[in-house]
């Protein structure tokens, strides 16, 4: 039976096990969390990012939640500095061209700022600088794309939390707690 694990994943917390960073770090990992043999993340979420992240021990599952050739969907909620207007939602829509290449076109949507848990540390708020928060849904992975598309267009990322991947959603899930979910028909 195949073992799939939703977490909400803190912020500050590395998407892997061990921390195979510099010598003598105590970045905490997922061993702090999660002690289920035999899972593994499917895809990444970064150091600086929350949300859900999926954990299974079926390779191919694995490979068709993390690879963008199957085209998952995932939803963030992304809190960005300034208010970007419809010229910038449209071009995150359209796709926008980075370093690595044009990005697929984004679902995106200004939203009111979700019923969330507070972060730790706090995202620095500044007076004179408004932030918004937008809902967006991409389906490809690449390393730090939301954060990056959001900065082409002139709004950096402050917050970025992963809502859903596909069907799979955080709703109900703590930050740092997770739980089982049963597979029918995947």
């Amino acid at each position: 039976m195949t073992k799939l694990i939703l977490f909400n994943k803190p912020y500050g917390v590395l998407s892997q096990f061990t921390d195979k960073g510099t010598t003598g770090s105590d970045r905490p990992t997922l061993s702090k969390y999660i002690d289920v043999p035999g899972v593994y993340p499917a895809g990444r979420l970064d150091r600086d990012s929350e949300g859900l992240l999926l954990l299974t021990d079926n390779g191919k599952l694995q490979a068709r939640i993390a690879s963008p050739k199957f085209k998952t969907e995932k939803t963030y909620w992304v809190q960005v500095e300034g208010l970007p207007d419809d010229a910038a939602l449209n071009a995150l829509r359209q796709g926008v061209t980075l370093k690595d290449g044009p990005t697929r076109p984004a679902k995106v949507r200004r939203i009111d700022p979700p019923k969330i848990w507070e972060r730790d540390p706090p995202v620095r708020f500044r007076k004179s600088v408004p932030d918004c928060w937008l809902e967006m849904i991409i389906s490809e992975g690449r390393n730090r794309q939301v954060r990056r598309m959001t900065a082409h267009v002139g709004h950096p990322t402050l917050r970025l939390i992963r809502a859903c991947i596909g069907d799979w959603s955080l709703e109900g899930i703590a930050p740092g707690e997770w739980r089982h979910e049963t597979l029918t028909g995947r």
